[in-house]
């Protein structure tokens, strides 16, 4: 299959989302006895209940089917464990082809590869790769508008990988915006840019504010955009997590009611899907859990 990306943009966390894809919790989390192994060394909040995770995961497809979104499905791959069901982080989706990233926690080392294959397959061109002693994570990047984007500079993302997609997207006149974001819980912990920041219109965030940089937080609003507080009681049951599907239409994790009326008070349409198997106890929402390619 020739999949072509050129006529439409990738630079954008909330046009009509057209194209993405994704791991169904079958192929990532594979059996009861995959997961007994794995879970604890990958610091997962809970052992996820095999059972419910595959019904969690058929409903969350049927959102993008739901949406006219075309899917493309990464395969269960014995490379890659079970955090590669958090698709987004192993690459970073451009007009110009993917940039394959270079994970910085070790137990995902293997998924860039394992990605790249998938798009090759598909004739999806690579940009670029990024390359050790560089790292990057797709959850640490967000794109603000089609010429720019928003780097975290976190304990996934380091100094030298910025430096390197910086080099790739300069050619083709994207800005990079370095954030650096705080300790918090440390390296083990599950913190990446888009865990306290996500575009749902090119005018509308949602944000977990204690944890955004003051310089970042002020370089938004200077954007033009308005912000969708999310509250503290909110912020570890992924309330901050929000995938756009199109312009103010959003998929979030069930549980999050203020964050959900705050979205719906700044005109959103929220869809929300039950995550506790597949999302929280992982640390991945619906922008974790997909890697789109074209939006429109």
């Amino acid at each position: 299959m020739n999949y072509k990306i050129y006529t439409m943009s990738a630079h954008s966390e909330s046009g009509k989302l057209k194209s993405v894809f994704i791991k169904r919790a079958k192929d990532a989390f594979i059996d009861d006895a995959h997961i007994a192994k794995h879970w604890e060394a990958l610091n997962y909040l809970g052992k996820p209940e095999i059972n419910k995770a595959f019904i969690e995961y058929e409903a969350f497809e049927q959102v993008f089917k739901d949406n006219g979104t075309e899917i493309f499905y990464l395969p269960q791959d014995a490379s890659v464990n079970m955090d590669s069901i958090y698709c987004r982080d192993a690459a970073i989706a451009t007009s110009h082809g993917m940039i394959i990233c270079n994970m910085g926690k070790e137990g995902r080392k293997n998924e860039p590869l394992a990605e790249q294959k998938a798009f090759e397959e598909q004739g999806i061109p690579v940009l670029g790769v990024i390359s050790a002693p560089g790292t990057i994570e797709g959850g640490d990047v967000a794109w603000l508008d089609e010429k720019t984007l928003a780097v975290g500079h976190t304990y996934r993302t380091n100094e030298e990988g910025i430096k390197q997609i910086t080099a790739l997207l300069a050619p083709i006149g994207v800005d990079v915006i370095v954030v650096p974001m705080p300790h918090y819980r440390g390296p083990s912990d599950v913190f990446h840019l888009m865990s306290v920041l996500s575009p749902v219109d090119s005018n509308l965030a949602v944000v977990y504010s204690p944890l955004i940089p003051i310089v970042f937080r002020n370089e938004l609003i200077k954007r033009g955009y308005e912000l969708v507080e999310v509250p503290e009681a909110e912020f570890d049951s992924m309330g901050c997590n929000v995938l756009a599907l199109a312009p103010r239409v959003c998929l979030m994790v069930k549980g999050n009611p203020i964050t959900k009326e705050r979205l719906e008070k700044a005109g959103c349409k929220v869809i929300e899907y039950e995550g506790a198997e597949i999302s929280v106890k992982g640390g991945g929402g619906p922008t974790c859990l997909t890697r789109p390619v074209e939006r429109v």
